[in-house]
């Protein structure tokens, strides 16, 4: 009976384990680089009410659902995807200038697709920016 207490506490280490592993790699993300052309690039998009209602609708319509209402990466969908859909509210996000924003939003990679032709307005892709940014 000891023999089998042990063996399944070494069990539950294990799997604990496992789990704890597997949730660090679910958690990182590999790097995004971003063209420096976009580095430099800034929002020429005055971040203002009406821009901002503009980003709010846009970001409901084609953004919510991955990344949440609130940008915590949340969404309805974020479970169904294989890489984490990011966390707008961290410093890490933060951090990022808007063009850099603007073409990952607008290029995509892997489960976030790219938005050239839902949102083929730029002025649209800056007003969720501005919008996200109030995150």
């Amino acid at each position: 009976m000891n023999n089998f207490k042990n063996l399944t506490g070494l069990l539950l280490l294990s799997l604990a384990a496992l789990i704890f592993v597997a949730f660090t790699v679910i958690q990182e993300q590999k790097p995004w680089p971003v063209p420096e052309k976009y580095v430099k690039t800034e929002n020429p998009v005055k971040a203002d009410a009406e821009s901002i209602k503009l980003g709010k609708g846009l970001y409901s319509k084609h953004c919510q659902s991955c990344h949440g209402k609130k940008g915590m990466g949340d969404g309805s969908k974020a479970a169904e995807l294989d890489t984490p859909s990011g966390d707008f509210t961290t410093p890490e996000f933060k951090k990022q200038v808007d063009g850099e924003l603007f073409y990952k939003t607008k290029e995509g990679r892997e489960d976030m697709p790219s938005f050239k032709k839902k949102i083929p307005d730029e002025e649209d892709h800056w007003a969720i920016i501005n919008y996200v940014r109030t995150f």
